[in-house]
């Protein structure tokens, strides 16, 4: 059984159809991409998958649960963790308490433990600083810890971005364009960076992105959306010659990616 299927997952907003149909699964391990023109629906996918948008039709089947009408906070707990388009990091905050404040959704102390500093909490507060600095230290930010977020340059906040959402500890992570902003070098590090973590953390990964050489680089299966339908899907040898694709959204880009 798939780990994520949607089955003729569809939302309206007024008289518009933001999504159609769609129809996706993902397995244990896998590691796809969504892909589409600017207003294709792609970011509206992951936003009814995290309960952000309530679908207007269709199912979302998540590890065995029927995730529609579960809050954000919910279906975070069951295993799906996401970063966005636009950087929402606490920028005032301290890049380690960006961390820790992820960490503490899982968090295994009593509600009077914390209240009367107890040493459960303190054990607890231990153990989550200590894994805060552990993903800090895989993504090569560990001697940032005491800096605010906000003063990271772009290509470390989306380091960071993506530290939090595994702090989590998900089964499913969704990459909402996480090459945007990078220069070259980010992006070839970025793309080995998502191998590593599906291999080292055992993720199941979706991945938005405009950037081509990462989509092509790093996606087994593509689905390709425009005006909220699927118009493609398969590997990125046969989406790279689609001709529905290059014609509605990648024209020469793809040929060459």
């Amino acid at each position: 059984m798939a780990l994520l299927e949607t089955k003729d997952l569809t939302i309206n907003f007024g008289g518009l159809t933001a999504v159609s149909g769609l129809n996706l699964a993902l397995n244990t391990g896998d590691l796809h991409g969504l892909i589409g023109p600017n207003g294709a629906g792609k970011t509206t996918v992951f936003n009814m998958i995290t309960g952000v948008y309530l679908p207007s039709s269709g199912s979302i089947i998540f590890d065995n649960h029927n995730i529609i009408g579960l809050q954000p906070h919910e279906i975070t707990k069951l295993g799906i963790a996401r970063t966005f388009q636009n950087i929402r990091l606490f920028k005032g905050l301290s890049v380690l308490d960006n961390i820790r404040i992820a960490l503490h959704m899982r968090a295994n102390c009593s509600v009077p433990a914390a209240v009367f500093r107890l040493p459960q909490y303190y054990r607890e507060e231990h153990r989550i600083k200590q894994r805060a600095m552990e993903l800090l230290k895989i993504f090569g930010l560990q001697d940032l810890a005491e800096k605010t977020a906000g003063s990271l340059p772009y290509g470390q906040q989306r380091r960071l971005e993506i530290a939090r959402a595994l702090a989590t500890d998900p089964k499913l992570l969704l990459l909402d364009e996480p090459a945007a902003g990078m220069n070259p070098q980010e992006t070839k590090e970025l793309m080995a960076l998502i191998r590593w973590i599906r291999k080292e953390f055992g993720l199941t990964i979706l991945l938005i992105e405009h950037h081509m050489e990462v989509v092509m680089g790093v996606c087994e299966h593509i689905k390709v959306l425009d005006y909220g339908v699927t118009i493609a899907e398969g590997p990125p040898e046969e989406i790279k010659k689609h001709p529905k694709v290059i014609e509605a959204y990648l024209g020469e880009e793809i040929k060459s990616a």
